[in-house]
């Protein structure tokens, strides 16, 4: 829940008199002086963070086993993956080589 919605939860209960005008400003000032909550970076952005192209599993750039590394999937089947998108319109080439550019290497 954000601040805000913190905020405006306190404002109804004050309005519908459960909070008296000190335990409201008691409340309002311990949410304001809270030290926010970090965000923590989910498995995904972690997988995403890791991703590198590489040198030892390659068939043409190193994505497919970068891939590999990041998410656990063989490497085989992100290959598999990319040509059947490239037969359906072209797909897989678009990013296959979007991976190649902007990926890092190993």
């Amino acid at each position: 829940m954000s601040l805000a919605d913190e905020l405006i939860k306190l404002e109804q209960l004050r309005e519908r008199g459960t909070l008296n005008a000190e335990e409201f400003d008691r409340a309002k000032t311990s949410l304001l002086n809270s030290d926010p909550v970090p965000v923590l970076p989910s498995d995904l952005a972690k997988a995403i963070n890791r991703l590198r192209r590489s040198h030892s599993d390659r068939w043409v750039a190193g994505v497919c086993g970068g891939l590999t590394v990041a998410t656990g999937v063989e490497s085989w089947v992100w290959r598999l993956l990319m040509v059947a998108l490239a037969f359906a319109g072209g797909l897989g080439v678009a990013i296959y080589a979007l991976l190649w550019i902007f990926v890092p290497a190993d």
